[in-house]
């Protein structure tokens, strides 16, 4: 018998309260229930979000959301500037060519994160620039953006910010009132420890005003109609409403772990796995890592690949590998959502086994003692 473990940056493991939510009886997505249920949902998502305003739901994967906070927020004709450090970095910049949007990238290595100076730089060169697009974690590389900089850039300008939190939202701190982010989109299987379908968009005053000048086609992710139904505790159109379920149970958790603590325990696992990876020998491949995951490069003798899938069907460990040009070059083990140190300690112990079995020369419990180091010691603090 093999007990399967997921550490891949999402899908993320379910409460079990959130899974057996799932099993109730289907209602109607128009009763007294479900318009109860979608406010409270909705409510909680302030919490998380750090906002005071609104936040939108949508039936779709995350990229639905990133889809709408291109087209309800721009004109055509208009120019953004693209940060393309990754994987989805990319899906933005592909997302504004797919409704004609002109597109400044700034290209970062895959890795790196971000100069705020050279954002700063090209909003003072192109005053017209209509929005900054950027990832907070690029899930594709572990890389953490500084979007707090970001925003303190953009606010003394007319220039929208738009932060794609997808894998990080509830991992990774991001203050968006106090600190002035425009959007914030994301998505219910990463850190909000739900099956994937739902996706969230938060929005401030500034933003607001971009939507309703908007002249992009949209209908199915159109924001106002989202909003407007929201209000009511309603959805303009079929919601997945045993996915709101599940999401309710999941909010609960956060709602009374609270978000500021929710982010320090992300940030405990974090340090224990890079802290592991760095005793076992191999180097980190972001340069500032995020909470959501760490990457860790590779050796060039070891096929990534087949790492991952060994790991998969041998021992029911599933770790995500590289995206991209980074295909077979990285192996990233995610400590995200409904996770602990005990599930870290799995994580690594079973690294050091998979990497000892394909020829690495491990010292057994090298990673596996790091790690216990830093709970250790948060602990007694």
């Amino acid at each position: 018998m093999k007990k399967k473990y997921l550490f891949t940056p999402g899908p993320t493991p379910i409460p079990s309260e959130a899974l057996l939510a799932m099993a109730q009886p289907i209602d109607y997505h128009r009763s007294e229930d479900a318009v109860a249920l979608i406010k409270d949902v909705l409510e909680k998502l302030k919490h998380v979000f750090q906002t005071e305003n609104d936040v939108l739901f949508l039936t779709s994967s995350g990229t639905g959301a990133m889809d709408g906070a291109v087209s309800n927020l721009l004109s055509q004709g208009d120019t953004v500037l693209v940060i393309r450090s990754g994987k989805f970095g990319e899906r933005w910049s592909e997302i504004c060519t797919a409704y004609g949007v002109n597109i400044i990238p700034i290209d970062v290595e895959w890795g790196n994160s971000v100069d705020p100076e050279k954002v700063d730089h090209q909003l003072k060169s192109n005053p017209s620039i209509k929005a900054v697009y950027s990832t907070l974690c690029e899930t594709s590389t572990g890389a953490l953006h500084d979007i707090q900089s970001l925003a303190h850039i953009t606010q003394s300008t007319s220039t929208l910010l738009v932060v794609d939190a997808v894998s990080a939202l509830g991992a990774d701190d991001l203050q968006m009132d106090k600190w002035g982010v425009d959007v914030v989109v994301s998505c219910s299987q990463k850190g909000l420890m739900t099956p994937p379908g739902l996706a969230f968009v938060g929005l401030n005053s500034r933003a607001w005003d971009a939507v309703e000048q908007s002249n992009l086609p949209k209908y199915y992710f159109d924001f106002r109609k989202a909003h407007k139904s929201g209000l009511e505790g309603s959805v303009p159109y079929t919601p997945a409403i045993t996915l709101l379920n599940a999401l309710q149970c999941a909010l609960n958790r956060i709602y009374e772990e609270g978000i500021q603590n929710n982010i320090a325990r992300h940030q405990q696992m974090a340090l224990a796995t890079r802290s592991a990876i760095k005793a076992i020998g191999l180097p980190l491949f972001a340069s500032s890592p995020a909470n959501t995951l760490t990457s860790i490069r590779l050796p060039k003798e070891i096929d990534g690949k087949a790492f991952v899938k060994m790991m998969r069907e041998e021992y029911g460990i599933t770790y995500a590998g590289g995206q991209g040009e980074l295909s077979g070059k990285i192996v990233r083990i995610a400590h995200l959502g409904w996770m602990d140190e005990n599930d870290v300690i799995v994580a690594i112990s079973s690294f050091e086994r998979g990497m000892a079995e394909i020829g690495y020369d491990i010292a057994y419990g090298a990673g596996v003692a790091a790690a216990q180091q830093v709970f250790t010691t948060q602990d007694s603090q």
